[in-house]
């Protein structure tokens, strides 16, 4: 006959007049053991007799909490015999398990560009993916589409490296040949003498320090860390940058069998939820990573043409470096504008007016009708959190680390909202 379970307080006659009789023990007696319990008293049988199927619930939970204090009590009386016994072994333990964590990273340390190159290959391919999918919405298949999407950026690759790249280093050598006779023709226009008499001779004296510091050998010096320096930074940029476009490629037709085989790596209790959870996470980081590209892309279209019209020189070096500047998140086209505004004082304070009040428009098309558009589906992070993540991204890794920086505290986010604070309130 199957054994019962009797609560606290009922005596045996009393749950025997409840469920009928009570199990004899072998002896013939009804022998029962107390176990306490924070949340309930129970009594049951003794520890060989325990067990029996339909077992309460509570009786799992009293034994479960008595068996981890035991264990707490066991490690911390082992940890505390260890040290007070054993001294110099524990210290001994705890050196060898400091010299390991430095060990570990100067290593990281070392192949720190390894691991910016695999990073940056990880990201560019996210913001690839995107397009992989847009092909695959129009009917292609995955296998074709990632094909169209890798001939697509090999294509502007190379197109980049042998149409564009040249025409900025010519630029770009003129303008450091050019710079000395374009500030001494400042000096001499109209404008800029009115200016400096109505400011007190402060912006002569501003020109005075500028046209020093750019005449200053050891200033560039300290800004290409010297010429031997400069050439290995060089040097490892393009064998980096290789690197990167080659890992990009293998990342990108790989993709979801690497993703698949991180995901087979979680436990299947938690996969599904993980599996989400990241695909949300890489979703928001490829449109958000993709959106800003396209958007640079206009805003230096949009600087080359309207440079161009204005007749400033130098104009694709300048809407080259306003793609990148534009890539900063939030103050990226405002920098563009600035940037832009001064070097079009060099041709004449009506040029330097176009400039601005066209860029003005622009950033009102830009905030207001182009990224709602290019951006809709992308991360949403509040602005203070972006200017935050952008001056540590940046602080870290210069201007690919602030660029990456909004993706990664939208995922945190992300993790933070629909994780972290529905466990704290469920505690």
């Amino acid at each position: 006959m199957p054994r019962r379970w009797v609560p606290a307080g009922i005596t045996t006659s009393t749950a025997s007049s409840r469920r009928g009789r009570i199990a004899p023990s072998r002896s013939g007696s009804t022998t029962t053991r107390r176990i306490p319990s924070t949340t309930a008293t129970w009594w049951f049988p003794r520890p060989e007799k325990i067990g029996p199927p339909g077992a309460p619930r509570h009786y799992a939970c009293a034994v479960t909490n008595l068996q981890q204090k035991a264990r707490r009590d066991k490690v911390v009386k082992t940890s505390t015999s260890l040290i007070a016994n054993k001294p110099f072994q524990w210290a001994f333990v705890a050196t060898l398990g400091v010299l390991l964590a430095l060990g570990l990273a100067a290593a990281a340390s070392a192949v720190s560009s390894v691991i910016f190159s695999v990073f940056a290959a990880v990201f560019v391919t996210l913001g690839l993916d995107p397009l992989v999918r847009w092909f695959e919405r129009r009917g292609m298949r995955r296998g074709a589409a990632i094909v169209t999407v890798i001939i697509l950026f090999v294509l502007v690759i190379v197109g980049l490296l042998w149409l564009v790249l040249p025409l900025v280093i010519g630029q770009a050598a003129q303008f450091v040949k050019d710079a000395p006779s374009m500030l001494a023709d400042l000096q001499k226009q109209q404008w800029f003498v009115d200016a400096s008499n109505g400011s007190g001779g402060v912006l002569s004296t501003v020109y005075t320090w500028i046209t020093g510091l750019i005449a200053d050998p050891t200033f560039w010096t300290a800004v290409g860390g010297g010429a031997l320096k400069f050439g290995v930074a060089l040097a490892s940029g393009i064998s980096s940058g290789i690197f990167i476009f080659i890992l990009t490629i293998y990342f990108t037709a790989t993709l979801d069998f690497s993703k698949n085989a991180v995901y087979s790596l979680v436990s299947a209790s938690h996969r599904t939820r993980v599996v989400d959870y990241a695909e949300r996470i890489m979703g928001n980081v490829g449109r958000y990573l993709s959106g800003m590209v396209v958007l640079a892309f206009l805003n230096a279209t949009f600087s080359l043409i309207l440079l161009s019209l204005v007749g400033v020189p130098f104009a694709l070096v300048i809407s080259v470096a306003a793609f990148f500047i534009t890539l900063i998140p939030l103050i990226g086209t405002v920098l563009t504008t600035a940037f832009m505004t001064v070097f079009s004082l060099f041709t004449s304070p009506v040029a330097a007016l176009i400039v601005l009040v066209a860029m003005l428009i622009y950033m009102q098309v830009e905030a207001y009708i182009l990224t709602p558009r290019v951006m809709s589906k992308a991360v949403q992070v509040p602005g203070s959190i972006v200017l935050i993540a952008a001056l540590a991204g940046g602080t870290l890794a210069g201007l690919p680390g602030a660029l990456v920086a909004i993706p990664v505290a939208a995922g945190i986010l992300l993790i933070i909202k629909e994780v972290v604070v529905p466990r704290k309130a469920r505690s």
